[in-house]
């Protein structure tokens, strides 16, 4: 794979998001136009301030005087945040001074305390709103779907009570009534709910120690509310599943499944049809009064559902996510009653256990997948997530080659999934830990019933989407036997087609026996070496801690800790007053409970690289910390699969401005952590391996590559090279390839750090993977047998020492930018250095005219790379929309021993575009 494509990979990614289909209109069990989303118009108050009953607040003539104005979806917080009410939740230290936060900082598992009587947010909260309804509704069917209520409520349409707290009951249900007899299409309608919080002992959404809680512990209506209209029988949950006839995958078995229901007393008779791939199917079907019946288009009944040479939905890296439209439609003597349009994906998912370790191996399409992913959150306060943010976290994902995501209790919303699909992005989807959701000798039957209940609404939903791989129902250990049970007879109940998973952790069960999986840790920073010197256990004993977090089985959730945001995060998080030194603020700011502060990475900065004299030296060398961890973590499963069968970065992302456990940050900056991992899960990448000196192509692809150019260079601290070699290799699809072993540092000349330059070029002398390494001449040693005691970090008994780093001679670079195209979409900068040292840890960014900020979100090719004496390079800087660099616009270049300095960028040359592209 050439610069060039490269180049037009990050092209076609930016395409796909910017002009994929709308994600609010694909793969939604309510996709018609006869949905109203009850978005706008909603007015919020304590009832403690409300002493009307529910009939009266439902009422066309009650008047909410003093009500706070608010959109929904939006929890109550989140609603008196955007009304000005309270101070910014995400600056300093604010959140400390809301009403309701007495819970000890760093206490990060609110969830299992009681609220404070109190509290605002201990008594029920009323939302209301006035809706009419259009003139097609008359004579409908008429349903309203609630898609997210934390936790309880009561329910009033225009005086009438729909439902009672008792049994709309669990923050991840999605409710549907019929209200057709409550409605009137000539006046206004008014919809009231009185919310109640989770108490300590509801199965409510979880922070763990992410980041805090907010005192209202997330109350409100958190999902989107919508009127559908239907005829007598609605139609729902639409899904196709797919099994392939052999490993060739040119026949493809599809199956079409979708939920009816007929909402009248009496039976009905009518004609299920589904339109998809060319093919009009159709079978006639019997209800029964009231009747909910999953009818299903099997090949053996339709032979025409057995697809020949079908286009296939492939995950990110290894394909296209080809999608495909279905339509399910019931008609009644031939008039249509409902219809559900959505995109499905052709593609096949399981899991088995590995011969060797029994790892849990999944595969797609037949295909065996290294899962390379991270764990998403939600924003803090619940509010919906714009769909240009969507798109641009999404853009990342793709941009770092990552194929995952793992959803920890965070269940996103249809666009999310949707865009998951677009992308080719794996979920692994499941429940929280460290709450009532795993305390299950508390549970009461009304407890499973939530439990049982919750899993069949996200089962329905999700399960007509590619992109999920499997559901994991329980996080830090298995349920027991009969929680166990009921939830895979409630699976079985929905159909669900992807494989499932009892824990993510290494734990066995009577009822599915092994996970396959490890939740081993560390969370904490380990230097480099650490991911391939971690080695599995001789015997198959546990692996419950970070002596067994390296390199092998499927690691679910693990990092090298702390990721610290640039300056430009920091000012938006901290006071000025408490930038540097690090303080109280800063660990606010932190993950919870052990992992406030930063001390263990502060030693380990310290004793590596040497203290840090000021925040800019703080800053330079945790970005190099987090690009060297990143990188480590992701080449050795890499360099290991298949006994390397997954892992997953704790996190991808933040629920709010953090010190901890990002791959970006809150405000979407691409730091070190993010350019280490991007260099790491290259498609046809290059790599050095810390414990035998092995340099190793690993190609991701489903293709071979032969004659690929590889060449190594090894330079001591003055930039002598100290060794080379060149080689021609082939390389096999989805392999790890050994070329060769480099000599040790003993048989060198001596020297405190070494430099390693990798290069890999195709059969068309192409650059296809680049890499760098700055190597100790010892590596750090770490007290394995301490290391068996937690899983939050393996101890360092002594540090590697790159301290020389810091006597690295202040280098200028030359620099020229120009725009990339004419619509302020691009940049390209072409850097080269003149010197003859080493330029180290090099940092791009684009500022706009006027601005101390970098212009984000932004895909750059590199970044926190270096520049040997004499090399020069152009990289491009891409952003998702037109127009977002304006003339005026400078480079910003910076780096560990380079000379800040900015430079214009210069507008683009039509003349010199047309020549280069003949």
């Amino acid at each position: 794979m050439n610069k060039f494509l490269q180049i037009a990979s990050s092209v076609l990614l930016l395409c796909a998001i910017l002009l994929c289909a709308n994600p609010e209109g694909m793969a939604s069990d309510t996709d018609a136009p006869s949905q109203i989303r009850l978005h706008d118009g909603w007015q919020l108050q304590s009832s403690r301030l409300v002493h009307e009953s529910g009939d009266v607040v439902s009422s066309a003539s009650f008047h909410p005087s003093g009500w706070l104005e608010t959109t929904v979806p939006s929890t109550v917080v989140a609603a008196q945040v955007a009304a000005g009410q309270l101070k910014d939740p995400y600056f300093g230290m604010n959140l400390r001074d809301y009403p309701g936060m007495s819970y000890p900082i760093g206490f990060n598992t609110f969830n299992n305390l009681p609220m404070e009587k109190d509290s605002p947010y201990a008594a029920p909260w009323w939302y209301r709103t006035e809706f009419r309804l259009p003139a097609s509704y008359r004579g409908k069917r008429v349903w309203l779907q609630l898609k997210g209520i934390n936790y309880r409520a009561n329910l009033w349409l225009n005086g009438h009570k729909l439902a009672v707290s008792e049994d709309v009951a669990g923050a991840y249900r999605t409710y549907e009534f019929d209200v057709t007899s409550f409605l009137d299409v000539a006046k206004a309608n008014v919809l009231a709910a009185e919310i109640f919080a989770p108490t300590e002992t509801d199965l409510g959404i979880n922070w763990v120690d992410w980041n805090p809680t907010p005192p209202d512990k997330n109350m409100g209506i958190w999902g989107d509310v919508s009127l559908v209209a239907s005829g007598p029988v609605s139609v729902r949950y639409s899904m196709v599943a797919t099994h392939f006839a052999d490993d060739t995958l040119q026949e493809a078995d599809l199956t079409v499944t979708a939920q009816l229901h007929n909402a009248t007393d009496e039976p009905i008779e009518g004609e299920i049809e589904a339109l998809l791939e060319g093919v009009r199917i159709r079978q006639r079907v019997e209800l029964t009064r009231d009747e909910t019946k999953s009818v299903s288009f099997t090949p053996e009944q339709f032979p025409q559902m057995r697809i020949k040479n079908p286009k296939i939905w492939w995950p990110a890296e290894i394909g296209d996510p080809n999608l495909q439209d279905i339509t399910v439609r019931f008609s009644i003597n031939g008039e249509l009653s409902d219809e559900q349009r959505s995109r499905f994906g052709i593609r096949e998912t399981a899991s088995e256990l590995t011969k060797t370790g029994g790892y849990r191996l999944f595969r797609v399409n037949r295909k065996p997948i290294l899962i390379r992913g991270a764990a998403w959150t939600e924003d803090m306060l619940l509010r919906p997530k714009s769909e240009e943010r969507l798109k641009a976290e999404f853009a990342y994902v793709r941009d770092m080659h990552l194929n995952a995501i793992r959803l920890e209790g965070q269940i996103g919303g249809d666009s999310f999934f949707n865009l998951a699909d677009e992308q080719g992005i794996l979920i692994m989807a499941g429940w929280c830990c460290c709450d009532v959701w795993e305390r299950w000798n508390q549970w009461k039957d009304s407890t499973l019933h939530v439990a049982t209940e919750s899993l069949r609404t996200e089962a329905l939903r999700l399960r007509s989407h590619p992109s999920v791989l499997m559901w994991v129902y329980g996080s830090d250990g298995p349920p027991p036997a009969p929680v166990e049970r009921a939830y895979l007879q409630t699976l079985k109940e929905v159909s669900w087609p992807n494989p499932v998973v009892s824990s993510a952790a290494d734990i066995p069960t009577d009822v599915s026996g092994p996970s396959g999986m490890k939740m081993t840790g560390p969370y904490e920073y380990e230097p480099p070496s650490y991911w391939l010197l971690s080695q599995p256990p001789s015997s198959p004993e546990l692996l419950g801690n970070a002596r067994y977090g390296g390199g092998f089985g499927y690691n679910t959730e693990t990092s090298p800790g702390p990721a610290i945001p640039p300056l430009q995060g920091l000012r938006k998080m901290l006071p000025g007053d408490h930038l540097w030194p690090v303080d109280r603020f800063w660990e606010y700011h932190g993950a919870g409970e052990r992992f406030m502060k930063l001390e263990r990475f502060k030693d380990a900065m310290n004793a590596t690289y040497g203290r840090p004299s000021d925040l800019n030296e703080f800053l330079l060398e945790a970005q190099a910390m987090a690009y060297d961890g990143e990188r480590a973590m992701f080449e050795a499963y890499g360099r290991n699969k298949y006994a390397a069968t997954g892992v997953i970065q704790w996190m991808l992302n933040n629920a709010w401005p953090s010190t901890y456990w990002h791959l970006y940050d809150y405000y979407l900056y691409p730091a070190g952590g993010y350019y280490g991992a991007k260099k790491a899960n290259e498609p046809l990448h290059v790599q050095y391996s810390y414990d035998d000196r092995s340099v190793v192509v690993v190609n991701n692809r489903l293709e071979r590559f032969a004659g690929l150019k590889l060449s190594i260079r090894e330079y001591d601290v003055r930039m002598k090279q100290t060794f080379s070699q060149d080689a021609t290799i082939d390389v096999e699809p989805q392999s790890s390839t050994r070329v060769l072993t480099l000599p040790s540092f003993s048989s060198l000349a001596p020297s405190p750090v070494y430099f390693v330059k990798l290069s890999l070029k195709n059969a068309e002398n192409d650059e296809a993977s680049s890499n760098f390494y700055w190597l100790p001449a010892s590596l750090s040693k770490i007290d394995w047998d301490k290391a068996s005691l937690d899983t939050d970090h393996a101890p360092i008994a002594t540090y590697e020492d790159l301290t020389v780093l810091k006597k690295l001679p202040r280098v200028r670079l030359e620099v020229k930018a120009k725009f990339g195209s004419p619509d302020g979409d691009a940049v390209q900068v072409t850097l080269q250095n003149p010197s003859a040292n080493l330029a180290f840890q090099v940092h791009l960014g684009i500022r706009n005219p006027g601005s101390e900020d970098e212009f984000l979100p932004v895909l750059w090719e590199d970044n926190y790379f270096a520049l040997l004496p004499g090399e020069s390079r152009t990289l491009t800087a891409r952003y998702l929309t037109k127009h977002a660099i304006n003339p005026g616009a400078t480079v910003v270049i910076d780096g560990w021993n380079v000379q800040s300095r900015e430079a214009p960028v210069e507008a683009y040359a039509r003349a010199t575009a047309r020549a280069a592209h003949k």
